[in-house]
């Protein structure tokens, strides 16, 4: 009798070795509802924070309301995404880091112009408001730190939750400086570290993410031989 020989095709995700969450992780229910309390809290902060920062006439309020936006559209994308392969989680993710990179341009912008106008904002509303997303960022962050070292999309969640909380740290310093000194800088130079902060942010989600796609986001398909008879 002669030897039989059959070709099967097997998938091997690349992630596995790249120590990328598996598909299963992804789907975990505890990820899906972190990301849902994440959107919600965030969607929230963005409208009471504007609000806030357009009657303080406060940049850095309004940066950081900005950001809150931003990061609602993160969790709302990395839902989304959360089943597929990781070649689309990627892409996902470039688009994220693309945006919180603009996001940085967009405040260092704001900031030339504020420096030019030279009114100083309402720092007892930046305060109250500060200490407030400050609350919220951390919660989130400390609710998002498990899943800090997924692939990119899981990874720029929890780098904006970072970013974020960072970030209202300095709006309440910057609350006090103003109340200080009565002047804009305080609240100028705090917009301006949370600048540095997306652009930061931004380039580390989109170099991961470019590496993800070069090193075979998709399936890696592997040819193997198995023996009959």
């Amino acid at each position: 009798m002669g030897c039989h020989v059959e070709i099967y095709e097997v998938t091997v995700m690349s992630a596995a070795c790249c120590g990328a969450p598996s598909k299963t992780a992804l789907d975990d229910p505890r990820w899906r509802r972190a990301l849902w309390i994440a959107l919600a809290v965030n969607a929230a902060m963005f409208a009471a924070e504007m609000g806030a920062g357009l009657m303080a006439d406060s940049l850095s309020l309004r940066a950081d309301a900005l950001d809150f936006l931003g990061d609602a559209a993160n969790y709302a994308i990395s839902l989304v995404v959360a089943g597929a392969v990781l070649a689309w989680r990627a892409r996902a993710a470039l688009l994220k880091g693309a945006t919180l990179a603009l996001f940085g341009v967009w405040i260092i912008a704001s900031a030339v112009g504020a420096a030019l106008d030279g009114s100083a904002p309402q720092p007892h509303t930046m305060g109250v408001v500060g200490v407030l997303a400050l609350l919220a960022n951390v919660g989130v962050a400390i609710m998002l730190y498990r899943f800090r070292t997924g692939d990119a999309n899981m990874r720029s969640v929890w780098i904006c939750s970072r970013n974020d909380a960072v970030g209202n740290f300095g709006v309440v310093a910057a609350a006090l400086g103003v109340f200080g000194t009565g002047s804009a800088w305080p609240d100028l130079g705090v917009a301006i570290v949370m600048a540095g902060l997306s652009l930061w942010g931004g380039f580390q989600i989109i170099s991961q993410a470019r590496s993800e796609l070069r090193t075979g986001a998709g399936d890696n398909h592997a040819r193997i031989v198995v023996g009959g008879r």
